[in-house]
């Protein structure tokens, strides 16, 4: 649990450099959660299409006193939010053009998609489409010896 997914999500820290987050189809509110403690001028909002697992993020985010979490029942592609996020992350929700193709709309000018990634994916960076690939980095996990990385894409 400390490695394969709290240290892995924060091992993303240092590439958040804008004031509001999308976590898309956050799951169990990773990376969203793990970051919102990290950093507390960091505005999270949560977003999954599962009703069980926005009501377990929802609980966490009270238990937890994050002020600075919202959590999202629905799909990515229906949000409608009140201003556009300067970076989207992600951690195992599809592939890089799907990732890119559902939240386009939801991406302010000039903003960035951060995959999370176990090994480089070359087939998806290949076949990308409706985003530019920015840089790979390379994440070292403390306690954890696989291969991860931070796919950081912009708009086309």
């Amino acid at each position: 649990m400390l490695t394969h997914h709290l240290l892995d999500s924060l091992a993303t820290l240092p590439y958040i450099a804008a004031d509001r987050l999308l976590d898309v189809g956050s799951g169990a509110g990773l990376p969203g959660i793990p970051l919102a403690l990290a950093r507390p001028d960091l505005w999270v909002t949560l977003i999954d299409s599962s009703h069980k697992k926005c009501a377990f993020m929802q609980q966490a985010a009270i238990e937890l006193k994050l002020a600075n979490v919202t959590v999202v029942h629905g799909r990515v592609e229906d949000l409608n939010p009140d201003g556009k996020f300067p970076q989207i992350i992600s951690r195992a929700f599809s592939d890089l053009s799907e990732f890119v193709r559902v939240s386009a709309a939801v991406l302010a000018p000039g903003g960035e998609w951060l995959a999370m990634k176990g090994l480089y994916p070359n087939e998806e960076v290949a076949q990308l489409k409706g985003a530019r690939l920015l840089r790979d980095v390379e994440l070292r996990v403390p306690g954890l010896a696989a291969e991860r990385h931070l796919i950081v894409l912009g708009a086309a």
